[in-house]
């Protein structure tokens, strides 16, 4: 991620007045968090704090404008995702493009979009996941049979956190 990027993101932070947002790439996390009381719309600016933690190549720099950012560079390393079981080693897992609430159907009284034992196809519509107010369908990006619906109805979910199990032979 480029450093102007970064500046964007805690801008847009800053501006929307969420107090904490987590973003997770292949060998950083970034962790961006409003002291609880600091709300948009106050005279004084936003006291903000940014943590980026590198994977096992090391801290990621990160200069960003003070005095609004405080930058503490972490060196620990991202937990990796559990490792599949012989079961599901023959399955793809669909994971969250973004963080959010996860919803299974478009609003309470409609059916879920799929189910297990469903065959969906790839560009199908398979969850909402609400982000800022804004409500993202998610479309498949395989064909396949459901196997397994792996995050609640209503939960949050993170960035690349597993959604539903495939199986793509079915």
């Amino acid at each position: 991620m480029k450093l102007s990027e970064i500046q964007e993101l805690i801008k847009f932070v800053a501006k929307s007045g969420v107090t904490e947002v987590e973003l997770e790439h292949k060998d950083f996390k970034i962790v961006i968090k409003t002291p609880p009381g600091r709300r948009r719309g106050q005279k004084d600016l936003p006291e903000m704090m940014v943590q980026t933690v590198a994977g096992e190549d090391g801290v990621m720099p990160i200069a960003v404008a003070a005095p609004v950012v405080v930058a503490a560079p972490v060196a620990v390393p991202v937990a990796e995702a559990p490792a599949q079981t012989d079961e599901e080693a023959g399955y793809i897992t669909i994971k969250a493009p973004m963080i959010g609430t996860f919803y299974r159907a478009s609003d309470p009284e409609t059916p879920p979009f799929i189910n297990v034992g469903d065959v969906i196809s790839a560009g199908s519509n398979i969850c909402i996941i609400e982000a800022m107010k804004l409500f993202n369908e998610i479309e498949s990006e395989v064909s396949g049979k459901v196997i397994k619906v792996l995050a609640d109805d209503t939960s949050p979910v993170e960035y690349d956190q597993p959604l539903f199990l495939i199986d793509p032979n079915a």
